[in-house]
């Protein structure tokens, strides 16, 4: 493969000398679970986002549910509630919301930024809380409808796998709405070894509840409070990820950084560009075009390699049968159109010329 959608070795072999002190304190220590590195993570993390709580755990889709569960456990929410989300977001988000009997209630995003962008006639009196994804890692909020929609005492919950470090009017995401959920799975911006996800609150009685919740229900051991689930953070993720998150300001530089190139280069083609925002940390950069197949195709033969995020939108999914009928025509189309091309930290500004120059052979020929 000449450009790799993301070369993963790459990009960990940069700090594999403090990767392997790191594990031999760990193994000298003796200590495995819920020890030191995982508590100083989070404090690291929350200082970095500028909230009072982080609390570490086994996955992204696990940060999202223990939120949901932490709101039922403080009465906040009950089965059944509404909850709106994007129709074109990775289905861990919806997972996160059935899984606690809520029902999610999908609206198309807008087709510009791939992210929410409601208005007051998309409320209803059954909506209970928003789940607001910053898609491909750019990070879009209404301050003032979610401002007014939390006096109403609705919950405005982030989904930030893939905007950890984007941040809006100068708060970081995962600091905008009452709580907000992480992914570290080894693709992301703040990728572990591994699976990997945080929970981060202003909010400390939510803190508390979820802390107990992704550790069996309990406070004290053997000491089982709430009906719990096994969702820890591991001791070796959490130094990892303490190291590259020193990093993670000059990484997503770089991501933006490329992604200009991509946006000067790729002009008068058939193709939308993301919208561009200085703030953006592009965990994707994510084009549109209706030649989708053709171009990722062509790719390929020349050793470029893209992704589709996502092939299938969720409402289309076997899993939830009973929303496959319902239209949501942005989505939809959003599906058949968007191609993801490489971007990482450890790309060069003529990798990402070489891709822009096949992509511009390639629609050359077909214009001819």
């Amino acid at each position: 493969m000449l450009i790799p959608f993301l070369d993963l070795n790459k990009i960990n072999l940069r700090f594999e000398k403090e990767f392997l002190q790191a594990t031999k304190c760990i193994i000298r220590n003796g200590f495995f679970v819920l020890g030191e590195q995982v508590h100083t993570f989070e404090s690291d993390l929350a200082e970095y986002i500028g909230c009072q709580h982080v609390i570490g755990v086994a996955n992204g889709l696990d940060a999202l549910t223990l939120i949901f569960r932490g709101y039922k456990e403080l009465g906040l929410l009950q089965e059944g509630d509404e909850v709106i989300v994007p129709a074109n977001t990775y289905i861990a988000s919806i997972l996160a919301i059935t899984e606690n009997g809520l029902r999610p209630r999908l609206i198309d995003p807008n087709p510009d930024t791939f992210n929410l962008d409601l208005i007051e006639e998309n409320i209803s009196e059954k909506t209970k809380a928003i789940l607001h994804v910053h898609l491909y890692g750019l990070a879009t909020w209404n301050d003032k409808l979610y401002k007014s929609l939390q006096q109403k005492g609705i919950l405005i919950i982030e989904d930030c796998a893939q905007s950890v470090g984007c941040l809006h009017q100068g708060i970081q995401s995962g600091n905008l709405g009452d709580a907000a959920g992480f992914s570290f799975y080894p693709g992301k911006n703040l990728g572990a070894l591994g699976d990997g996800g945080a929970i981060s609150t202003n909010n400390s009685d939510l803190a508390n509840i979820v802390r107990a919740l992704g550790n069996y229900g309990s406070h004290k051991k053997y000491h089982n409070q709430f009906k719990g689930i096994n969702s820890r953070l591991d001791e070796i993720q959490a130094a990892f990820l303490k190291i590259k998150l020193k990093k993670l300001d000059e990484d997503n530089n770089q991501r933006r950084y490329l992604a200009s190139i991509y946006d000067q280069e790729l002009t008068d083609l058939p193709i939308i560009k993301p919208l561009y925002n200085r703030f953006h940390v592009y965990h994707l950069y994510v084009i549109r075009t209706k030649l989708r197949d053709d171009l990722q195709s062509y790719l390929l033969k020349r050793g470029i390699q893209t992704l589709i995020h996502y092939p299938i939108p969720p409402h289309k999914q076997k899993a939830f049968k009973s929303i496959r009928k319902l239209s949501f025509p942005i989505t939809e189309n959003i599906h058949q159109e968007v191609l993801s091309l490489p971007i990482s930290p450890v790309l060069s500004k003529e990798d990402i010329k070489n891709v822009c120059a096949e992509i511009k052979t390639f629609f050359t020929s077909k214009m001819s």
